[in-house]
């Protein structure tokens, strides 16, 4: 057992292993409630394909955090949720928040700085380069090393749970510089003009396309030379983050009734003309400097990626900040080896966090965090914490993961209003949702204010 010494009391040590999302939120929690945390964290010395620098909590793919709306999204609620927990994530994020209609996306770059500076000063937090390769055999520790877990860790956690790692692939959605933008051609609209303020209402780009374009642009996807997986890899894709091609693949009109649906958008350098189909780009940084395209995560080789995107209206001459690639995602069989506390259950020592657990997205990843983070200080504390209640949206995402889901066929899961437990009383069907989903919201939150308080928060 790792521990340390402070004022004559032996006191445990909590490590933990990966500075994403997950384990930023984890140790800040926990330092927080008193107990000395160790971050393991191979980056830079270890670099993987998708991470570009050393900062802790990088985002490597979209820089959204999708809905804030806390009344009538999951999403959102889980916001809500981290917010009322004093989470480090959240709390950064707005700090560094961009314009983007009703989500939360924000300037990456900053953002990741902040995180880690916030981490480093915190008087009851080390961060260690060092990267862990075994499982080990005692103390107390989280396991959130995310999408990207090495190889070697990926190994030893694969070989003692007796049966193979479950792998699927995240596509990252590429990157463009503003000033290479046609503006003539694209327009700054957010869908049916949602938002408070004039920058939300003109939080995205829109590239439109006729019928004939978008015919072309779907045959120039099916043909463009793709990434090859490795031998021994299988395709088995979330489908909350399908690449483009995937899409295209299941049907021509798959994408014009996804990322590209021309709903709740006016052309106006061609008002009276309804576009077929509606390419849309969020802004990626705080200057306004670049822009993603979002929903493009793609796995197309580079050259074909370029031409293949430069044939969207408005982007002909498009320069790329960072062309899309793809990235191999290991996960747990978490209904059958974990139980509702996150910890191992062959190794209770150990906890798991973040989309390692099959959770999928940068929040639902740093609300598990913030959850084991919690639960292990209240081991180490000698006061054990409540599991999290089901009817909040915490509870309902760590039930999913941890027993809710089935096990043969189990999934990434995103937080979402079919994992809460039916409102007696409520309609179901569409015309009752927004009755329904502001019921879930006001009975999650009354659960989760309740369980803060019971834990001594």
């Amino acid at each position: 057992m790792r521990s340390c010494t402070i004022c004559g009391a032996m006191t445990q040590i909590l490590n933990i292993v990966g500075g994403g999302m997950a384990g930023a939120e984890a140790a800040w929690q926990a330092a927080n409630m008193g107990v000395q945390v160790v971050i393991h964290e191979m980056r830079p010395q270890t670099g993987t394909f998708a991470h570009r620098t050393g900062d802790l909590a990088e985002m490597v793919c979209s820089n959204s955090f999708r809905s804030d709306d806390d009344e009538q999204n999951a999403v959102g609620l889980l916001h809500w949720e981290m917010r009322a927990a004093n989470g480090l994530i959240m709390q950064t994020a707005d700090q560094h928040r961009l314009p983007a209609g009703g989500a939360l996306a924000v300037d990456r770059d900053p953002f990741a700085a902040s995180v880690t500076a916030a981490l480093r000063a915190h008087p009851n937090i080390t961060i260690s380069g060092s990267e862990v390769t075994d499982l080990p055999k005692d103390g107390q520790w989280i396991i959130a090393t995310g999408p990207l877990t090495s190889a070697a860790l990926g190994q030893a956690i694969a070989a003692e749970t007796g049966s193979d790692a479950l792998a699927f692939f995240d596509a990252i959605a590429p990157i463009i510089h503003y000033d290479s933008i046609d503006m003539t051609r694209a327009w700054m609209q957010s869908r049916y003009d949602k938002g408070d303020t004039e920058d939300e209402r003109t939080a995205y780009l829109n590239c439109p396309m006729d019928r004939e374009t978008y015919d072309a642009f779907i045959d120039a996807l099916l043909a463009a030379d793709k990434t090859e997986f490795h031998e021994g890899e299988t395709a088995g894709y979330f489908d909350g983050c399908l690449p483009i091609e995937v899409m295209a693949e299941r049907g021509r009109e798959t994408l014009r009734h996804g990322p590209m649906k021309p709903v709740g958008l006016t052309n106006p350098h061609q008002p009276e003309v309804k576009p077929w189909a509606v390419v849309q780009l969020r802004r990626d940084n705080a200057l306004g400097t670049l822009y993603n395209i979002v929903g493009f995560q793609t796995k197309m080789k580079y050259g074909a990626q370029a031409d293949v995107l430069r044939m969207i209206p408005g982007l002909e001459d498009a320069r790329f900040a960072r062309l899309g690639g793809i990235h191999r995602n290991t996960f747990l069989n978490s209904p059958t080896l974990l139980d509702d506390q996150m910890r191992w259950r062959a190794h209770p020592h150990i906890r798991f966090a973040g989309q390692i657990t099959g959770v999928e997205g940068y929040v639902e990843s740093a609300a598990m965090g913030l959850l084991a983070g919690r639960l292990a200080a209240g081991d180490i504390l000698g006061k054990p914490l409540p599991s999290p209640p089901q009817d909040s949206a915490m509870g309902a995402l760590i039930h999913h993961i941890t027993g809710g889901a089935e096990a043969k066929t189990f999934q990434p899961m995103n937080i979402n209003f079919g994992l809460f437990r039916p409102v007696d009383g409520l309609k179901g069907g569409r015309r009752g949702r927004m009755d329904r989903y502001k019921a879930y919201t006001d009975r999650a939150k009354a659960a989760w204010q309740a369980w803060l308080a019971d834990s001594g928060s």
